[in-house]
């Protein structure tokens, strides 16, 4: 018999959905021990104009504010998941300053792996797609 990935309502997609939920806030709240704990310690981020960003790189711009997030609101979370690892994608609104500079607020796609360690849902790699609006 074999696993399949599954797409559900199940408790253990509700539990990565509220993971990933907590992570934003601590995103924006920029509460650097709750996120810590979040972001696998060989996390990636592959940010909307394509430069890579370690765990380190990532979270210590957030902290020394060079990336402040000022709104992040996700859409519904889709979630697929297959044993201790999971894939989920979702539309989100976001408000940055980045470098000192606002950002307006714009849509983006976001899609992330998270593994299950130790009982604990953490993120592995997030990617972000910024949605060009077509006039």
């Amino acid at each position: 018999m074999t696993a399949h990935a599954t797409e559900t309502d199940s408790p253990q997609a509700e539990q990565i959905r509220t993971t990933e939920r907590a992570r934003l806030r601590a995103l924006v709240d920029s509460d650097m021990d709750a996120a810590g704990q979040l972001h696998a310690p060989e996390f990636q981020l592959i940010t909307p104009i394509g430069m890579p960003l370690s765990k380190t790189e990532y979270l210590g711009a957030i902290q020394s504010g060079q990336i402040k997030y000022l709104m992040w609101e996700p859409g519904a979370i889709a979630v697929r998941q297959q044993s201790d690892h999971a894939v989920i994608r979702y539309r989100a609104r976001l408000e940055i300053v980045f470098g000192g500079h606002r950002v307006a607020p714009a849509d983006y796609w976001h899609t992330d792996t998270y593994e299950r360690r130790d009982g604990q849902w953490m993120v592995v790699w997030s990617q972000a797609t910024a949605i060009s609006q077509m006039s």
